[in-house]
């Protein structure tokens, strides 16, 4: 089959603190920040392709990669990076889960992000987990009520199409933060742990059980892999777009600018009739979440547990990788905690998304250090156009970065 990780990981990009930050965006700065979409689909595949490929290449996951061949403080630092964004992320995301629910059901959301949070766990425990991405996988197509929205909304196309492909650049603190968001969110430190370890892991599945036979990555493979990554990430790039268009031409166009809650997120379908709109919202943002969580943890627990040795692995039973399920339950639990700030539930996921759009630039450029070493890659280093992708989107996430900075309070 040739839609796999890639493909997960796609429908995982598309995460509350995603649809939160698109949403944001086109509420705040109308149809502004559309040709992002654009700009970031070349970026999200070439990322994504070349963490694959050092999966594929190495026979290990990315922090196994970098254990072998680099110091130790440079895994650490790596490391360190990874758990700051994913313990966010997944804290905001479970936030967003309990929201979503609280439209469906008359529950205050805070009463239910614990039992959320045990529930996941217990999920990745003893659950099987590959049917709960399967199932949820598709509940996230409901996200494409947003392509719906968009029409019916009726926006000008003309300003559409401009927006699409004739970039708009402002440099006050608003634009630059909602740019970093997007940039952060959709090019996201945990799609990259969690895509080179997914493609060991879909080896494993194949009997390729030492690193010998796991090592190296025939033409063909490389090909499905491209393919499917594409595939997901045109999926995600696809409800980014239109969660933006519809947000803009409904919730902008009415002169709601600022939303902070799934309520007020809700209302950009409301072309749909308001009752449809909060149930495919209520059930896009669940779907979402509950798929995003586990891959945010369980990236981490693979990360940690290749620095250390440690076994690990989703398949595995809790007796045989002890450790690796504690790291899930802790990193979920201490997520928590977020949801207990008082912080706003969009802007928290808003927030989120800047601070992946912060950490992630280190994180690029060890990917692209190790995916040019000859000594991990062999003849399978960077291409130069994949290189030129790869350090160009380096620069941009980079520059959106010290943009936040240099227009502070502007």
């Amino acid at each position: 089959m040739l839609l796999g990780p890639g493909l997960i990981t796609g429908a995982s990009d598309d995460d509350p603190s995603g649809i939160g930050t698109y949403t944001t965006a086109g509420a705040s700065l109308g149809f502004a920040m559309l040709w992002t979409a654009i700009l970031t689909l070349p970026m999200m595949a070439a990322v994504q392709f070349i963490c694959a490929k050092i999966g594929m290449v190495s026979g290990m996951g990315l922090a196994g990669a970098l254990r072998k061949h680099y110091p130790s403080w440079l895994v650490y630092s790596a490391i360190s990076l990874l758990l700051i964004a994913n313990t966010i992320t997944a804290g905001v995301d479970i936030g967003a889960i309990a929201a979503a629910i609280n439209l469906l059901i008359p529950i205050p959301a805070i009463v239910l992000v614990v039992p959320i949070a045990v529930g996941i766990v217990a999920l990745q425990i003893w659950g099987s987990y590959s049917i709960i991405v399967r199932t949820f996988k598709w509940l996230t197509l409901t996200l494409f009520a947003y392509i719906v929205a968009a029409f019916l909304a009726k926006p000008h196309w003309g300003e559409v199409l401009k927006a699409t492909f004739v970039p708009t650049l402002r440099f006050d603190n608003q634009y630059m933060t909602t740019l970093l968001a997007i940039l952060g969110t959709t090019i996201t430190p945990y799609m990259f742990f969690w895509q080179a370890t997914q493609e060991v892991e879909e080896e494993l599945q194949m009997g390729r059980a030492t690193l010998a036979q796991r090592e190296g990555a025939s033409d063909k493979e490389l090909k499905f892999a491209e393919i499917d990554i594409d595939a997901g990430m045109l999926f995600a790039s696809l409800v980014f777009y239109f969660v933006i268009l519809a947000s803009a031409a409904t919730l902008h166009a009415t002169g709601k600018t600022k939303i902070e809650t799934a309520v007020e997120a809700a209302q950009a379908l409301r072309p749909l009739s308001s009752g449809v709109a909060s149930i495919l919202f209520a059930v896009g943002l669940i779907g979402s979440g509950v798929l995003a969580v586990p891959v945010l943890t369980s990236s981490s627990a693979y990360a940690l547990c290749e620095t250390f040795k440690w076994k690990s692995g989703l398949s595995e039973k809790l007796r045989g990788a002890a450790r690796f399920y504690a790291i899930i339950a802790v990193s979920t639990l201490v997520g928590v905690i977020v949801n207990f700030l008082k912080i706003p539930p969009v802007t928290a996921l808003f927030w989120a998304a800047v601070i992946n759009g912060i950490l992630a630039p280190p994180l690029l450029v060890i990917i692209m250090l190790v995916s040019n070493n000859r000594e991990v890659m062999g003849a399978r280093v960077n291409g130069l156009l994949t290189n030129f992708i790869g350090w160009a989107t380096v620069a941009v996430m980079a520059a959106a970065s010290l943009g936040i900075f240099l227009t502070w309070g502007r």
